[in-house]
């Protein structure tokens, strides 16, 4: 998917999960951190090389479900809230994996090891299909909040 459509898709998921803004807009930032970390294919010296090992390592779920794993473990055990500090990076590895899952829906992605990718390939990137699905999501997300009352 485009940054575009992972940062819409993933903010209404974070929104509708904690109603909060500013964990949307941190889970929003976190939407492109696994495209990040593999450079601009626009800089790269061999765009070829850079397209064999895009959605490598960096999209692979362990790496931010581990980083979840030790913010949480090191909070107070009290119940959850959207002004708990450690809830900040949280949602922005939250915003990560929603990348990679949202990634998953329109190619490959590493699930259980770093090198073995699977995906569903709905659509292309960049395609009125994508903007489609990714407006078809928010709708499900407002849909979701609004049977639920809010």
């Amino acid at each position: 998917m485009k940054w575009i459509s992972h940062q819409i898709v993933t903010g209404a998921v974070i929104y509708l999960a904690t109603d909060s803004l500013l964990l949307t807009v941190c889970g929003m930032a976190g939407a492109v951190i696994p495209d990040r970390l593999e450079g601009d294919p626009r800089r790269a010296g061999d765009y070829w090389l850079w397209r064999r090992l895009h959605r490598g390592l960096s999209h692979w779920p362990a790496l931010y479900l581990f980083v979840i794993a030790l913010l949480l473990s090191l909070r107070p055990a009290v119940p959850f809230s959207a002004e708990d500090p450690v809830m900040v990076p949280v949602a922005v590895m939250a915003g990560a994996l929603l990348h990679i899952l949202e990634d998953a829906l329109c190619g490959e992605v590493p699930l259980i090891f770093p090198g073995d990718k699977i995906g569903l390939k709905l659509f292309a990137v960049g395609s009125f299909t994508e903007y489609f699905f990714a407006a078809g999501l928010v709708l499900l997300a407002y849909g979701v909040r609004l049977a639920g009352g809010g």
